[in-house]
């Protein structure tokens, strides 16, 4: 259901022959390598591919001359990716949110760039604070690391953001509020697990309209299985709150129904076995030693 025909798209572009299977993708460049190129990084349905965008980056970065991506993705990685390029010496023209343009380069120097903070792992560490009832302070992480819509979508569940000492302080002082909301671009699918998982204390209705992927509901059933008043109807996920959470064992599918499963965890009572833990090593760099640090009662059992 998530298809990588964007990224298939610019390869194609570019001048490579692609050879698809089900299980399968290659791709040769023959000659001098890749030649400049269009390419449109608009979905048919979830707006513009971060990853695409990257991809059709990373081509242009190395033809010969200008390439356009239209509609490019303009999130935080992307533009990391793009001050990446242009202190090695690559062209880039934003124009809007319409195109951009990337003259490329025979050689890419070396250039200093800083990576900004991973805000996915900035949003996880302070909806694991808020469901304790507890607060955080994200060091290093400024306040405009998190997009204003997403900053809103907290907001209305509760939880407040504010500028502190050169990162932001995670609190949610009243506790937690159901909303209603729908997930795209700003307000980042990849944290829709974990905010469930948050919403379950949350007194009332909360419904959340899954718009960028509409297979993100691996983690409706195990939080079931802690006891969570949740379902997935198509594309929409209802919470009923608050739910008492009782220890369990889980099994996480994927990076960030595995963060939820975590995040619930935290609030259930007794000691939860969460299997898979292994995806939060892809998706986060040392998310379970940071919240043992925050007081978590954490231990990982290699099988």
């Amino acid at each position: 259901h998530r298809l990588i025909d964007r990224h298939l798209a610019s390869m194609e572009a570019a001048g490579a022959t692609l050879d698809v299977s089900d299980t399968h993708v290659e791709a040769r460049l023959t000659g001098r390598g890749p030649k400049p190129f269009t390419t449109d990084a608009m979905t048919r349905q979830w707006g513009p591919s971060l990853g695409a965008t990257v991809t059709a980056m990373l081509l242009a970065a190395r033809a010969p001359g200008t390439s356009t991506i239209l509609n490019p993705n303009g999130e935080p990685e992307v533009l990391a990716t793009a001050a990446l390029l242009a202190a090695g010496g690559v062209g880039l023209a934003w124009k809007g949110t319409t195109a951009l343009h990337v003259t490329g380069t025979d050689h890419i120097a070396g250039g200093t760039v800083r990576v900004p903070p991973d805000r996915l792992e900035a949003t996880t560490l302070a909806l694991a604070a808020a469901i304790t009832g507890g607060t955080v302070h994200l060091a290093g992480v400024p306040a405009d690391t998190f997009p204003a819509a997403l900053v809103a979508m907290l907001a209305d569940a509760g939880i407040e953001l504010i500028p502190a000492d050169g990162g932001t302080l995670a609190r949610c002082p009243a506790g937690p509020r159901p909303v209603q909301t729908a997930t795209t671009s700003a307000t980042c699918t990849d944290v829709q697990p974990q905010l469930t998982a948050f919403l379950t204390q949350a007194p009332g209705i909360s419904r959340i309209e899954e718009r960028i992927y509409t297979s993100r509901a691996s983690h409706v059933d195990p939080l079931r299985r802690l006891g969570a008043a949740v379902t997935a109807d198509g594309p929409t996920i209802t919470v009923h709150g608050p739910s008492p959470l009782t220890a369990a064992r889980v099994n996480g599918q994927d990076i960030r129904a595995v963060a939820a499963l975590v995040i619930a965890a935290l609030a259930a009572h007794g000691t939860s076995t969460i299997h898979g833990i292994y995806h939060l090593q892809r998706g986060y760099g040392s998310l379970l030693p940071k919240l043992a640090a925050l007081g978590a009662a954490v231990e990982v059992v290699q099988q």
